[in-house]
């Protein structure tokens, strides 16, 4: 278990990059261009636990369309700041994604592995299309696939380690009302 002192102080001493007033303001802009989108294709809207919950939570009211909605758990991190190589699943969608159009709602969109590889079982499940909505892009040079991209973005940022709207350091912090990164120093 972690010291809550130590977390305490990664809060103190974060930078807020997007006030919580903005993120909100970005993810209903978001859910007009998804809703255009998918406006006559009944998709399966599938959160990515646990970082996704926070941006779907809000998202989802935004969205004007019919959908259905569904969750899966896949995660590279373990609650640690650095992923592994390896895709652990937790828990996959209950219903069927077969002959379905497949809009997927994650947190944060970094180096991609972690999407990638939902992206690929999601098709591998029969998926008509599979399309990606992400609260943060990270920009930086690091992507396991250059070609490989977010269809829908809330909005950018620099490489940070970042936390807060269901993002988390070592587990803890994705209550934090905002966008925020962490004091390096």
């Amino acid at each position: 278990m972690i010291d809550t002192n130590i977390i305490r102080l990664v809060e103190a001493q974060a930078k807020c990059l997007h006030s919580a007033h903005d993120v909100d303001d970005m993810i209903a802009g978001l859910g007009s261009q998804i809703t255009e989108h998918f406006q006559d294709m009944n998709p399966i809207v599938l959160c990515i636990m646990t970082g996704g919950v926070v941006f779907c939570g809000k998202l989802l009211p935004h969205l004007s369309f019919p959908l259905e909605f569904d969750y899966a758990h896949a995660t590279r991190y373990n609650d640690d700041i650095e992923g592994g190589d390896i895709l652990e699943w937790r828990a996959l969608p209950t219903r069927s994604l077969d002959d379905r159009h497949v809009l997927i709602v994650d947190d944060i969109f970094d180096v991609g592995h972690t999407l990638a590889g939902v992206v690929e079982s999601c098709k591998a499940q029969g998926a008509l299309s599979v399309s990606t909505a992400v609260m943060v892009n990270k920009n930086h040079d690091r992507k396991y696939d250059p070609e490989f991209k977010a269809d829908f973005v809330a909005l950018e940022t620099g490489d940070y380690y970042l936390f807060g709207y269901g993002m988390d350091y070592k587990g803890y912090l994705r209550n934090a009302p905002g966008i925020f990164s962490v004091n390096e120093d």
